[in-house]
C-alpha cells in the first residue's frame, strides 16, 4: 500500500510474511469498506440505472444484494493488495543497483528516489492490482448491482436466474454473463487508480518530509486517501455511469453503442449521475479502506 510498507515489509521483527500481511490486512480492509457504505452504494446504482431512481427501489432495500459483497469483498482487496505491494517491491528492486542506492520506487526508507519514477511506479502496480481483483470483482458487482437495481430480490436470486439461462446460452454465455462489463469496468479502474494511488502516495510523502518521520500514521493515511478517493471518483464518474448501464442492461451491447444511447435517451448530463454519493462513497472509503489496511499491516508487523 504506502511506501513505508513497502520498506516495512523487509522487516524481520515480525514471523508474519509481507504476501500474508497484505493478503489478510486486505481482506479486513475490503470487508470493512464495503458492508459500512454499503446503502451508499446502492442509492449511487440506483441513481444511475435507466430505469430511474424510484423504479429500482428509490430508498427501499439499500441492503440489497449485500451477500455478494460479503462473499466478494475479502478476496477481492486481498487479491489486490497482494498483487500491488509485489509489483512494486519489484520494481523497487529493478530499480536498485548493485551499490544498494535506490534511485527510484516505492521505497519509503533512505536512497536517493525520483519522484516521477515513484509515481510511474504507484500507477503501475495499483493497475496491475486492480485488473487482478476484478477476477473477482466483476461477477460481484453483476450480482450486487443487480439486485440493487430491484432486478431480483436478492444476491442469490440473481445468480439462480443468470445460472437458468444456461439452457439458452450454454456455459460459455453464463459465464460472459458472470463478467459482463469486465473491460469497462477495467477502464474505469485503472484510470482510478492512477489518479488515487501517486495523489495518496504523495501526500504521504509530503507528510512524512513535515514530520521528518519514516512513516504516517493509519489515520493521516486514511485522511490522504479520502481526499485522493474524492477526487479520482469525481474525473471518473462518467465510466462508472456506462459501467453500471452495462451492467444492467437486458442484453449485451457495446460500450460505444451504450455511450450513443445514453447521450441519445437522456443526454450529456447523466454521464455524472450519481456523482454525489459516488464522491461521498469512495471518499469516506477511502479513508475507511486504506486506514484500515494500514493499520492492520502495521499491527501485524508487531507480532513477533
Amino acid at each position: 500500500m504506502s511506501s513505508s510498507l513497502s520498506s516495512s515489509s523487509s522487516s524481520s521483527s515480525s514471523n508474519i510474511s509481507p504476501f500474508t500481511r497484505a493478503l489478510l490486512a486486505g481482506a479486513l480492509a475490503g470487508t470493512t469498506v464495503d458492508l459500512s457504505l454499503y446503502p451508499i452504494d446502492t442509492l449511487k446504482t440506483r441513481l444511475q440505472a435507466s430505469t430511474g431512481f424510484a423504479a429500482s427501489g428509490g430508498f427501499r432495500g439499500i441492503y440489497a444484494g449485500v451477500g455478494s459483497a460479503l462473499i466478494g469483498s475479502a478476496p477481492g482487496a486481498a487479491l489486490f493488495f497482494v498483487t500491488y505491494e509485489g509489483f512494486k517491491s519489484q520494481l523497487q528492486i529493478l530499480r536498485q543497483p548493485s551499490d544498494g542506492r535506490v534511485l527510484g520506487g516505492g521505497g519509503g526508507g533512505g536512497g536517493e528516489v525520483r519522484g516521477s519514477s515513484k509515481s510511474v511506479d504507484h500507477m503501475l502496480a495499483a493497475s496491475a492490482g486492480e485488473i487482478a481483483a476484478c477476477a473477482v470483482r466483476v461477477p460481484t458487482e453483476v450480482i450486487k448491482q443487480r439486485a440493487q437495481a430491484a432486478q431480483q430480490p436478492s444476491s442469490i436470486a440473481v445468480l439462480r436466474f443468470i445460472l437458468a439461462r444456461r439452457s439458452d446460452i450454454g456455459v460459455v454465455g453464463v459465464w460472459r454473463e458472470m463478467y459482463r462489463g469486465w473491460g469497462i469496468t477495467i477502464m474505469r479502474e485503472v484510470p482510478f487508480t492512477a489518479i488515487q494511488f501517486p495523489l495518496w502516495e504523495g501526500m504521504k510523502a509530503w507528510r512524512r518530509r513535515q514530520i521528518a518521520q519514516t512513516e504516517v500514521s493509519a489515520l493521516e493515511s486514511g485522511a490522504f486517501g479520502s481526499v485522493a478517493g474524492a477526487v479520482a471518483a469525481a474525473l471518473t464518474t462518467p465510466l462508472d455511469v456506462l459501467k453500471t448501464r452495462l451492467m444492467l442492461a437486458q442484453k449485451r451491447q457495446s460500450a460505444a453503442s451504450m455511450v450513443v444511447e445514453i447521450w441519445k435517451t437522456s443526454g450529456p448530463r447523466a454521464f455524472l449521475s450519481g456523482i454525489g454519493p459516488r464522491i461521498m462513497w469512495i471518499s469516506a472509503g477511502g479513508a475507511i479502506f486504506l486506514g484500515t489496511y494500514q493499520w492492520a499491516y502495521n499491527s501485524m508487523i508487531d507480532i513477533t
